[in-house]
Formats: structure tokens, C-alpha cells, sequence
């Protein structure tokens, strides 16, 4: 959907997917984990099968978007493809279909990593990255035609979104091959952030705050529109850094919390020559078969 709702809904669904990214990372980074721990959903919900948060988004906000590209606003039907009534058999709804296919991908991402987590024992990480990877490559492939046929600045903020898109596939990429890479794992935390934040940019064009529309044929506007998408880098930037920072007051704190509230052990003193100590060696030694 080419409005306000079909960008903010998408936006606010890999925004929380890239804070949810970021704070997995920050706790992994304060830790010393060598693999990140995608926390599963209950048992009791799915029985004996293992099912992350992660997975779970990702197929229920691609499918709700899916509903809503096809059926809103109320009454509306896209479920057709092609007009069977024109004798040149056009494909109609371009926009949507290119948003359902990029939405449907992310879905198959989801399937894929519920399928992989399932079986602990025979789990695959690196496929579950790959697809990752592939979903992103398909974004990126799927934008470069959604852009024909609209506005100078439409095209420009797209091919703005295209470069994080193709940054985060390359990143996941490398994933697959280096699970276990912190910086990686920070790259793509603060990819994952741009791109999300940027879409929100996106909304930003069709419902300006100063009330003034961005102009298409004003060169100032399309390069401040290049300004401000560096701006949104150094924001990312900034917010993985508060993130990293508050999860670092909640480890320490949390920490700090386990050492007081856990046992305390002491050292009990023992002179050399005391009765009891020689006969507890005298006991270990008979247990340990020694004469």
C-alpha cells in the first residue's frame, strides 16, 4: 500500500524486530556469550517443540501486512493479478503484489527457523541466516522495479532504503559463515535500526509535521532528503548505544542482585593440628581405597 498505514505498519514491525536485535546483542556483547540465545516461547504453548519470539514475529506482522495489502481499506479486493477482461491480459496492482511478495518472504523466514527450532538437536543455524539473508536480497531486488512510475522523490528515498536493505543482506550473509562474530552481530543491530528507522521517513513524506509536501522538482529538497538520511545512520547509531548502555546498568545490576541475594560461603578455619581434620583425611583416605 502506497499510503501512511502501508509504511508505518511495516516500519513499526522491523523496528521492534531491531530493538528486540539490538538488546539480544548488548546482553550477548556484556556476557561474553559466543552464540546469541533467541529466548523461546513457553512450552506449555507449543508442547515439547521450541519456538523463539523471533520466529513468531516474523510470521505474524508479514501476515497481518499480507490481510491489509489485499483487503484494505474495507471492501477493497486485490486478490486478482490479472485483468482477465482486457485482451492484453495486463497485471494490475503492481505495488501490492511487490509488497505481498517481499512480505510472503519474510514469512517463509519465520517457517524456516520454527521448522529448524523445533529439533534442538538437529538445528541449523546457518540455515535459518541463509534465508534471513535471502529475504533481504529479494527486497532489494523487489525495489529496484517498485520505484518505475513514480515521483523523483519517491525514487530517491526508495534507493535511499535499498542501501541498508542490501547492507543487512550482505551482513547476514557473512553471518551464516560467522555465527559467532560480535561485531557482526553490532553491524547488524545497527543496520537493522537505520533501515527501520528510515522507514519511517517514508512516512514522514506523506504526512509532513511542518505541513509543507516535499517537492519532487526542488533540488534542495532532494538534497537535504540525503542529509537527513545521514542523520538517521548517526540517530541509529546513538539509539543502539543508549541500548547498550541501559542494558549494561541491568546486568550490573542484575548481577550485583545475584551476589547478595545468593548463599554466602566462608572459609572454614581449621588449625593444622586439629583432631577433626586428621580424621577427615583419615576418612577420605579409607574411601579412596588408600591403605
Amino acid at each position: 500500500m502506497g499510503t501512511l498505514e502501508g509504511h508505518l505498519l511495516p516500519g513499526m514491525g522491523f523496528l521492534l524486530y531491531s530493538l528486540y536485535y539490538s538488546v539480544l546483542t548488548s546482553l550477548a556483547l556484556l556476557r561474553e556469550q559466543k552464540a546469541l540465545e533467541h529466548p523461546m516461547l513457553p512450552r506449555k504453548l507449543w508442547g515439547h517443540r521450541q519456538v523463539s519470539y523471533e520466529a513468531l514475529v516474523k510470521v505474524l506482522i508479514p501476515t497481518f501486512a499480507t490481510i491489509c495489502e489485499f483487503f484494505y481499506p474495507l471492501g477493497v479486493n486485490r486478490l486478482q493479478m490479472i485483468d482477465w477482461k482486457d485482451p492484453r491480459r495486463p497485471f494490475i496492482f503492481k505495488d501490492n503484489w511487490e509488497h505481498i511478495t517481499m512480505f510472503g518472504f519474510f514469512i517463509l523466514s519465520g517457517v524456516v527457523d520454527m521448522v529448524s527450532q523445533a529439533r534442538p538437536a538437529h538445528r541449523s543455524v546457518k540455515l535459518e541466516c541463509a534465508f534471513e539473508a535471502l529475504t533481504f536480497y529479494v527486497l532489494v531486488l523487489l525495489m529496484a522495479t517498485h520505484i518505475e512510475n513514480k515521483s523523483s522523490m519517491e525514487i530517491r528515498v526508495h534507493l535511499l532504503l535499498m542501501l541498508p536493505s542490501f547492507l543487512l543482506a550482505v551482513v547476514i550473509t557473512v553471518e551464516t559463515w560467522l555465527p559467532s562474530h560480535p561485531p557482526i552481530w553490532v553491524l547488524k543491530s545497527w543496520l537493522g535500526l537505520v533501515f527501520s528507522n528510515w522507514m519511517f521517513q517514508i512516512c514522514e513524506m506523506y504526512v509532513p509535521p511542518t505541513g509543507q509536501p516535499w517537492r519532487s522538482d526542488s533540488p534542495t529538497d532532494h538534497a537535504f532528503l540525503t542529509v537527513f538520511f545521514c542523520w538517521y545512520m548517526a540517530l541509529s547509531a546513538a539509539l543502539f548505544v543508549a541500548i547498550y548502555g541501559l542494558c549494561s546498568l541491568w546486568h550490573s545490576r542484575y548481577s550485583s542482585w545475584e551476589k547478595t541475594s545468593g548463599p554466602r560461603y566462608q572459609r572454614c578455619r581449621v588449625e593444622s593440628g586439629c583432631e577433626e581434620l586428621e580424621r577427615l583425611k583419615a576418612e577420605a583416605l579409607l574411601q579412596d581405597g588408600v591403605v
